[in-house]
Parts: structure tokens; sequence; C-alpha cells
């Protein structure tokens, strides 16, 4: 049972053998390196990479589903790196426009 389907994974046109499994599952490292920056300050964030985060992940989880075979490989990196985009630029934002400014902060304290 288990040689069975470790077979059809092997051999499946979007399995090890082809670089429609390697591309997706290299690509993982973007994400990885995105979800790390969750503890880099949001003032250090960059608005075009994580919109370029967002958009690659959105663009390309769609395409992953029209293509034969489905990919799920890439399907399911892309969707990780749209959401990290978009908690990256909800941060971003949040801390930009809807974050008091800590003079601001100091001065209604005292």
């Amino acid at each position: 049972m288990a040689a069975t389907k470790l077979q059809a994974f092997w051999n499946h046109p979007a399995g090890p053998k082809t670089i429609h499994f390697w591309a997706p599952t290299f690509k993982w490292g973007i994400s990885v390196a995105n979800v790390a920056d969750f503890t880099k300050p949001p003032e250090k964030l960059s608005y075009p990479q994580q919109v370029a985060v967002t958009c690659t992940g959105v663009i390309w989880s769609r395409y992953s589903m029209v293509i034969t075979p489905k990919n799920w490989n890439l399907f399911s990196v892309n969707i990780v790196m749209a959401g990290t985009g978009l908690y990256q630029l909800s941060r971003k934002l949040g801390h930009d426009y809807f974050s008091k400014p800590e003079a601001e902060v100091a001065v209604s304290e005292e």
C-alpha cells in the first residue's frame, strides 16, 4: 500500500522527477524568510517587497489551479506567500498610519 502511494507520487507529472516539484519546493524559502521577518520592526519592512510577495502569491495560486496537472505544492506555497505578505503589509500599515508617534504618547502620559 505505502509502496504504491510512494510510486504514484514518484511518477506523478508534478512529482520529484520534474521541475514542477522542485521549483515550488525551493520557493518555500521565500515564505520561510518572510515568516522570519515577523520579528523585524515594522518600520524596516518594505511596501514594494511585501506587495510583490502578496501579488505573486495570489497570481500563482490561481495559475496552479488552472494548469494540468494541478500542482498542489505550487498552490500551497503561494497561498502561504500571499498570507505572509498580507500580514506584513498589515503590520506596516498599522505602524505607519494607525499608531501614535512616540512623542505624542510621551506628552499625553505626563
